[in-house]
């Protein structure tokens, strides 16, 4: 069985290697039959899997139906995160909304949604500036009493707001993007969340499918697959950032790895602490990822990768200005 990591100081367990659940109904275009994503999440848990990721705004609402559903005969055995924080108007994410009121209402929906008594780890999906944090943590620290969620997570938050919020609801993992590629959290955000003993789940670990080496400068995204409007993801940048492809081959060749395996492994020996989370819809790729489990690196090996990794300059942003902060993905 895949070994377990913890997150944070409250008792969080969880799968080393998690699954993201959000392409299976959000994003990702196309997406698979519903009767498949089900049995793609049943054979995760068959893999050693307990770890699941979803959110209220993808879909909205049909993704975590789907979880809720998939997991069901699995009822106390598995960890499901889910995520509060966004206004959902006629079906569509229409801007960030933390307000106690949201958070509780958004909590009901999802307790019934998922089939649970009890969220396991419940996240603010986005900052919202417009309600101070401690006001955030408090309504889940009340929630936290109320036995309807376990423990406390943030998303793609600043070390400010992370050292805020943990001081009136201890926060036990901190969401956000960290791969190969996206590395700006190794500044303050990893350090910050290092001295208060928050773990990191790291979402897109394969750089939104990039690292996997079956992206390249002549790839089409399907109509609604939403990298169409990413910067990372134009052709120039995909032929520019291939560099990186170059340097996780050398090394998936090395270790007898795909290089989906590689890149998971990396984020998996940076910290202890740090639990990726690949999304997939495809059975054969689910196997692949949880394999990245049992690749072990020497010192000497991530110097290599790092120093390699190093020499080259990714071309584009994760996201276009106006999206960096509001995305919900």
């Amino acid at each position: 069985m895949m070994q377990k990591r913890k997150l944070g100081n409250e008792g969080l367990e969880v799968s080393a290697i998690g699954l993201g659940c959000m392409g299976m109904s959000f994003s990702y275009y196309p997406f698979p039959q519903k009767a498949d994503a089900i049995h793609l999440i049943r054979k995760a848990v068959e893999q050693g899997v307990n770890f699941f990721d979803t959110a209220e705004v993808y879909g909205p609402y049909s993704n975590e139906e789907l979880v809720g559903e998939a997991l069901e005969p699995y009822k106390g055995k598995v960890i499901i995160a889910t995520k509060f924080g966004f206004n959902i108007q006629n079906g569509k994410m229409a801007g960030v909304n933390s307000k106690p009121e949201q958070i509780k209402k958004a909590v009901e929906g999802s307790l019934k949604r998922l089939k649970v008594d009890v969220i396991d780890l419940l996240y603010q999906h986005r900052v919202d500036p417009k309600v101070p944090i401690e006001d955030v943590a408090g309504t889940v620290k009340d929630l936290i009493k109320e036995g309807k969620v376990k423990y406390f997570g943030l998303s793609e938050a600043g070390a400010h707001t992370i050292r805020r919020a943990h001081a009136v609801q201890t926060v036990s993992a901190l969401q956000s993007e960290y791969s190969l590629w996206t590395r700006q959290h190794e500044k303050e955000i990893i350090p910050t969340i290092k001295a208060l003993g928050i773990g990191l789940v790291s979402f897109s670990p394969l750089g939104k499918g990039f690292l996997t080496g079956k992206i390249d400068a002549n790839t089409k995204f399907e109509a609604g697959d939403f990298r169409n409007h990413l910067p990372r993801f134009t052709e120039e940048a995909r032929k520019a950032n291939a560099a990186l492809l170059d340097v996780i081959e050398k090394f998936a060749q090395q270790k007898n790895a795909t290089p989906a395996q590689i890149a998971l492994a990396w984020v998996l020996a940076q910290k202890p602490w740090i639990v990726p989370i690949p999304g997939t819809t495809k059975l054969h790729r689910l196997t692949e990822n949880n394999g990245a489990a049992a690749i072990a690196f020497t010192a000497a090996e991530l110097n290599a990768i790092e120093e390699a990794s190093a020499q080259i300059k990714i071309l584009g942003d994760r996201y276009p200005e106006m999206l960096e902060r509001a995305t919900g993905l």
